[in-house]
């Protein structure tokens, strides 16, 4: 249970960095409403998935689930760059949080 409370929160981080993007600032209501909420169900639920799992594994897949899925929403939603080298740059990433789950 605590690594599907880790993915959500994970996901939850992509949700608010991108809702980051739409506050403009914190200016637009709707936009900063998401963003807050989805910053505070992230950090509730790595900290819940952390009663369990280890501190440094936690954080480190948070972070990679998060930066991973940024990334790649930045080049579907901002047209954000798609070279092959911040692709593997990203692949290397998911294979690091592979590779702390089939540690852990």
């Amino acid at each position: 249970m605590a690594w599907v409370l880790l993915l959500i929160a994970g996901l939850l981080e992509v949700g608010w960095a991108i809702g980051l993007k739409y506050t403009e600032g914190f200016t637009r209501l709707w936009p900063s409403v998401f963003t807050l909420a989805a910053m505070t169900g992230s950090v509730v639920l790595l900290a819940l998935a952390m009663k369990t799992l280890p501190v440094g594994t936690s954080y480190a897949v948070w972070v990679g689930i998060g930066a991973v899925g940024t990334a790649i929403l930045g080049i579907v939603l901002f047209g954000e760059s798609a070279s092959a080298g911040r692709l593997l740059s990203l692949g290397l990433i998911v294979a690091g949080i592979v590779g702390l789950k089939l540690a852990t």
